[in-house]
């Protein structure tokens, strides 16, 4: 499907950077229930990969407290698997850890697993369909949420080899906000950094994305309309960066939700000139 200027193809996203209450029991979960590796831990930080670059930097703050229900910020971070093997593992990984699923979905161009992290984050592993099987109606690249087979997922060739984490090739596939108004997410991720629509008929949502993916980013008003950004002292994400090879480094912060976007020129590409 053909895509409008804005990003470079290339673009994705690079990592997050998120505030919990409890750098100890989010660490162990990161690392022993998700399968993140810790690259580099100082004070009341700590930055975790699977293999290759930095994707998630957790920073524990004094006294934080629970993102408030009703206020926009993160929905969840996605991290995507390379395989449908890959993502029976990690369904078998939390079955062992017992830890709870808060869904499952079937999303057309990909199968995905949701869950909370332990201040209540959302996260989700998912699995891409390959590129060539999405579907498109009226432009518009098809998604929906069906219900996911988890038995043929934990049936997967594979899914059965031994657990050592999440393998390498794992990277943010997406991240997924509340915002208060549509029309003004659009502004920002579209019309400011780049972002093209790729999905807006799904209910209560719009997805952007770059290079022709089925989304780098959704936005969605389900929290409420108008709903206010979290507390700063919540938990919650903080910021995400967006990757490509020749991309100008520079930072906006969405006032809406108070999520800052960091651009970054990937290693290989300089970073591009303003002029």
């Amino acid at each position: 499907m053909p895509f409008m200027p804005g990003l470079p193809a290339d673009a994705h996203i690079g990592s997050v950077s998120l505030t919990v209450s409890d750098l100890d029991r989010s660490l162990e979960f990161y690392t022993d229930v998700l399968g993140l590796q810790a690259m580099r831990r100082s004070g009341h930080d700590v930055t975790l990969g699977a293999g290759g670059p930095a994707l998630v930097r957790l920073s524990a703050r004094e006294g934080a407290v629970r993102k408030p229900r009703r206020t926009s910020g993160l929905y969840h971070v996605a991290i995507l698997v390379p395989n449908r093997a890959a993502l029976g593992r990690s369904l078998w990984r939390l079955t062992e850890r017992r830890w709870a699923l808060t869904g499952a979905s079937d999303h057309l161009v990909s199968e995905a697993l949701y869950l909370d992290d332990p201040d209540g984050l959302g996260i989700e592993i998912y699995r891409d369909r390959p590129r060539e099987t999405w579907r498109y109606e009226d432009g518009e690249v098809a998604m929906a949420s069906e219900p996911l087979d988890l038995q043929a997922i934990a049936d997967e060739p594979g899914a059965d080899v031994a657990w050592t984490g999440l393998e390498a090739g794992t990277v943010i596939g997406h991240v997924h906000l509340h915002v208060p108004d549509l029309g003004r997410a659009e502004a920002f991720y579209c019309d400011g950094v780049g972002f093209t629509p790729r999905l807006r008929r799904y209910p209560g949502a719009l997805f952007v994305a770059a290079g022709g993916y089925h989304h780098h980013l959704g936005l969605n008003v389900w929290a409420g309309p108008d709903a206010p950004p979290p507390p700063e002292n919540a938990v919650g994400l903080r910021s995400f960066s967006i990757e490509a090879q020749r991309l100008p480094e520079r930072a906006d912060t969405d006032l809406a939700t108070g999520v800052t976007v960091t651009f970054r020129a990937t290693a290989g590409g300089a970073a591009a000139s303003d002029e």
